[in-house]
């Protein structure tokens, strides 16, 4: 229903405009579409969007199976979402799919629009099949190292004793139609534990990993820092390291998906005091130091399950927008995932 919208839009509002395209480069990378208009007369154009604070159901992208552990990324001219689902086993093992996640506002009006889809990409499908095994396979998060000049993809895939251990690929990026080669994932031994170690992330300036494991009988989100000389790969095929739980943050529950954005971290836990299930946090780096994390409350949480959140944000936008998923009902089934608009700068 999006795509439709999305599409007839374009077409009542593109007519007589000039389209411009802006890249912004923000952790997550997407297309903005904004509008210069060719008659002097028309009305003052608004200069930003503003995502909006009502959820938006994926439903050109979810299924009746579940959906989640999302991740956006964008080096080029698309953005390209890659997700966990459990479609192609009818429900049963988790494999990574990939689709489209885009967004536009109009600027004579404000109006927003988003788009989402599965959609044929020669270069993801070549990437996801490097990492789907025959388990589970959870959390991608891509990211391009600015050290190496290399893409990398991380994912955590159930290993043969049933835990999960972090893999990663690397490719040159994807620019134009040529389809870099992509290297066979390799363990990524550094943070491996003999437990389970799911949902790495990057801080904005790449200098520390957080994810979360399950050493300690609960999931705890722990940290880990990098030499910034050291190129990913390097640094990720080194010997196993002993990573630090961020005391902040932890609970005696569950605390698992860690994402940052800019200063703040979002993440799933289900701690006491929240809705029910697990609820999505945030929590602002300050001072050094992550600060005690906030429910985002009713607006998000419900009494089912929130999980793996994407907080992200645009220049061209007032506020920043939040993509997550939840079994809660009004989905088309298990998970689904979301989008909505938040304020917490």
């Amino acid at each position: 229903m999006e795509a439709v919208l999305f599409k007839n839009k374009q077409n009542e509002y593109f007519s007589g405009m000039k389209k411009t395209f802006f890249i912004s480069v923000t952790g997550v990378l997407i297309i903005i579409l904004t509008f210069s208009c060719e008659k002097a007369t028309r009305n003052a154009l608004i200069e930003k969007g503003t995502f909006p604070d009502s959820l938006i159901i994926l439903s050109e992208i979810n299924s009746i199976y579940d959906d989640y552990n999302s991740d956006i990324h964008q080096l080029s001219g698309s953005s390209p979402i890659v997700f966990s689902s459990n479609r192609g086993s009818e429900g049963g093992q988790f494999d990574l799919v990939h689709g489209v996640f885009a967004y536009s506002f109009v600027q004579e009006n404000g109006d927003f629009f988003l788009l989402s889809e599965i959609a044929p990409d020669p270069f993801l499908a070549q990437l996801v099949s490097k990492v789907n095994t025959v388990s589970d396979d959870l959390g991608p998060y891509r990211l391009y190292s600015p050290v190496d000049g290399f893409e990398y993809l991380v994912v955590s895939s159930e290993s043969e004793q049933g835990d999960l251990d972090f893999h990663y690929t690397k490719n040159l990026p994807y620019f134009g139609t040529a389809i870099p080669e992509i290297a066979d994932k390799k363990a990524l031994t550094l943070l491996n534990s003999t437990g389970n170690d799911a949902y790495f992330c990057f801080n904005t300036t790449q200098d520390t990993a957080y994810f979360c494991n399950d050493a300690g009988g609960s999931f705890d989100i722990c940290m880990y820092r990098k030499q910034t000389e050291q190129t990913v790969d390097e640094w990720f095929s080194q010997e196993g390291a002993v990573s630090s739980g961020v005391e902040s943050l932890n609970s005696t529950a569950d605390d698992k998906c860690p994402y940052i954005y800019r200063k703040i971290m979002v993440f799933a836990s289900d701690r006491e005091g929240g809705l029910g299930g697990f609820d999505l946090y945030y929590s602002e780096f300050k001072n050094g130091v992550w600060g005690s994390p906030v429910n985002f409350g009713p607006s998000v949480n419900t009494s089912f399950n929130e999980y793996r959140p994407i907080l992200g944000g645009d220049e061209n936008f007032t506020n920043m927008f939040l993509l997550f998923s939840s079994d809660r009902p009004g989905g088309k089934g298990g998970f689904d995932l979301y989008f909505r608009g938040t304020d917490l700068f």
